[in-house]
């Protein structure tokens, strides 16, 4: 008898663990920020997101340099991105300007709602396999 409950209590824990991976496949995560109101950089650290305004697009990135996952840095003095543990530099709209890395920042999936930007968490792109959306992958601001 305690075989079988142990065997009904895995079954019934599988199941859930299905369905709990299945619910995260279906609503993605997302975070809402107010409109930036002017060129600048605002960086979420607790969801990893670095939200810029810059010329006209609102871009949104994943916070850890593509090289090695180190937290980048915005230097505004500068006015770029730069990785505090090999020093690649990135432009504000997150192009690769110098240093180790191998591509441009990852940028977030993000869409405009009323005076809000949404970005979404599980949709991520890299520039060098998913060029069309890390392109795509912006607001622009003037219509």
């Amino acid at each position: 008898m305690p075989d079988e409950s142990r065997r009904g209590f895995l079954r019934c824990a599988g199941a859930a663990l299905s369905l709990v991976a299945l619910g995260a496949r279906v609503f993605a995560a997302e975070c809402r920020y107010p409109i930036p109101p002017a060129d600048g950089v605002t960086i979420d650290r607790t969801n990893q997101v670095i939200l810029v305004r810059f010329q006209d697009y609102v871009y949104a990135f994943n916070l850890a340099c593509p090289h090695e996952n180190t937290a980048l840095k915005w230097l505004p003095k500068d006015g770029r991105f730069q990785c505090p543990r090999h020093e690649s530099k990135y432009q504000p709209n997150g192009t690769f300007m110098s240093g180790r890395a191998t591509r441009n920042m990852d940028r977030l999936a993000i869409r405009r709602e009323a005076d809000e930007i949404v970005v979404n968490l599980d949709s991520m792109w890299q520039s060098d396999k998913d060029a069309a959306q890390w392109a795509a992958a912006s607001v622009h601001l003037v219509s």
